[in-house]
């Protein structure tokens, strides 16, 4: 990809269709991904922990941010056809893959939508918010970005981010517990945290 990133916009890189199989929250899954997104040969070990812990609330909405081609926001609309859930992504080509495997996998209780963080995003009252930021922008671009988040969340709703733990969980952790009530680990493994953030 060179110097393009998965959270580039508009990615040029060559496009090249993959089919990938993954079994989330005891359900078999398949994703079409592409050159220019995040992890595209198969869901990553962060967002399969994030979809993992989720606690899912059973009705309400809730918004996947940064949703890449879907894992987290289809295994969540899936599991709760209650829940209405909200997926956006800066990156164009993975929110095109995102409607195709909202599709491939049956899943109709989603809204996604291209857009720059919370730009696309007016609603105030989600229950819940998943994150799997792109650490690799830097803390200058995902910080804001969670602290956001915390104005989107109705009164008692959560932030669950993933982060991996060498780069920079503890000073993540610091950061959330400055701006929410609450912030707990609730799942760690390979290399990886999952925070729970509550408003």
């Amino acid at each position: 990809m060179g110097n393009e990133h998965y959270f580039t916009p508009y990615p040029t890189s060559h496009s090249a269709a993959l089919q990938i199989t993954a079994v989330l929250r005891g359900k078999e899954y398949q994703f079409v991904t592409e050159a220019g997104v995040f992890s595209r040969s198969r869901v990553d070990q962060g967002t399969r922990l994030l979809i993992e812990a989720l606690p899912l609330p059973s009705e309400g909405r809730m918004l996947d941010l940064g949703c890449g081609y879907g894992p987290v926001g289809i295994a969540a609309a899936r599991e709760n056809p209650g829940l209405e859930v909200v997926m956006v992504d800066i990156n164009r080509r993975a929110v095109e893959l995102a409607a195709v495997n909202a599709r491939l996998n049956g899943v109709v209780n989603v809204d996604i939508r291209q857009g720059d963080g919370f730009s696309v995003v007016p609603e105030k009252d989600f229950a819940l918010i998943a994150s799997n930021p792109p650490i690799r922008a830097g803390k200058q671009v995902v910080y804001p970005l969670l602290a956001a988040a915390r104005e989107h969340l109705a009164p008692d709703g959560l932030l669950c981010v993933v982060i991996r733990t060498k780069q920079g969980a503890r000073s993540l952790e610091k950061y959330l517990a400055g701006i929410y009530s609450q912030v707990e680990t609730v799942a760690k493994g390979g290399g990886y945290r999952v925070f729970a953030a509550r408003r």
